[in-house]
């Protein structure tokens, strides 16, 4: 599995909103400048992933390296599966079945480093299971049902 690094804050997408007029007489909701500069900037810097093409259920690694604790890890694991589907790593980025995901402080240095892990296989509900928990620390699971 190969890791991918993004340097730069990544913009949280729930604050980068705005609503505009959409013609009609209505409103829509857009993307603001600040959202579509990171974007710009994660496609000129994703260079292993981008056009990958990923279009069966995958897992996302990724360490997020913010400058301060005021952003959210949620928030930036939204833009970081946007970006990616933007690009073409993926082909949706609901076919994200798992997360597993860090937040770190670096003023000097905000970045993303990323994986993608394809997962070729149909998951049953005791590998979804056993997933939950071993997201959730818990390893007591019985080895011999498989």
């Amino acid at each position: 599995m190969t890791t991918e690094t993004i340097y730069g804050q990544i913009v949280a997408k729930a604050n980068n909103y705005q609503a505009v007029p959409d013609g009609s007489g209505g409103r829509r909701i857009i993307k603001n400048a600040k959202i579509r500069a990171y974007e710009r900037k994660f496609a000129s810097q994703c260079t292993i992933y981008c056009g990958m093409g990923i279009s069966t259920p995958f897992r996302l690694y990724a360490h997020i390296w913010q400058k301060d604790e005021r952003c959210d890890l949620d928030n930036s694991l939204k833009t970081l599966l946007d970006c990616l589907q933007s690009v073409g790593a993926v082909t949706d980025d609901k076919l994200c079945v798992e997360i597993v995901a860090k937040k770190g402080i670096d003023k000097a240095s905000p970045r993303v480093e990323f994986a993608i892990e394809e997962i070729n296989k149909q998951l049953s509900l005791f590998d979804l299971r056993e997933l939950y928990l071993q997201a959730r620390g818990q390893n007591n699971i019985n080895k011999t049902r498989k």
